[in-house]
């Protein structure tokens, strides 16, 4: 699991990357890398999130991410496998899982 804040979102991420880190470790007891802010969409956004929408380009008119906390599934070679909604689980991924990765 990796984090990777955005600020796209209603201003929901405004602090500094360490801020932020701070936050999400406090208050939802995080155990996983969180790194620099960036945007996810439009012009400016990440080459990682260009590459994760163009091989799962989601249900919506648009590869855009709709809202933070959408997830992808990512192979150990870089296959991109799985894109989830915000609202889709840990748990509910979980499941799916050993049919996902064989």
């Amino acid at each position: 699991m990796l984090g990777f804040p955005c600020n796209q979102f209603a201003g929901q991420e405004p602090g500094t990357a360490e801020e932020i880190r701070e936050f999400v470790s406090t208050q939802y007891d995080i155990d996983f890398p969180m790194f620099a802010k960036i945007d996810v969409n439009g012009d400016n956004e990440a080459p990682l999130y260009s590459l994760l929408k163009a091989a799962q380009p989601g249900d919506g008119d648009t590869a855009d991410i709709a809202w933070n906390f959408e997830k992808f599934l990512v192979s150990g070679s870089g296959e991109v496998l799985a894109r989830w909604a915000p609202p889709v689980t840990p748990e509910e991924i979980q499941a799916q899982l050993p049919d996902l990765l064989g």
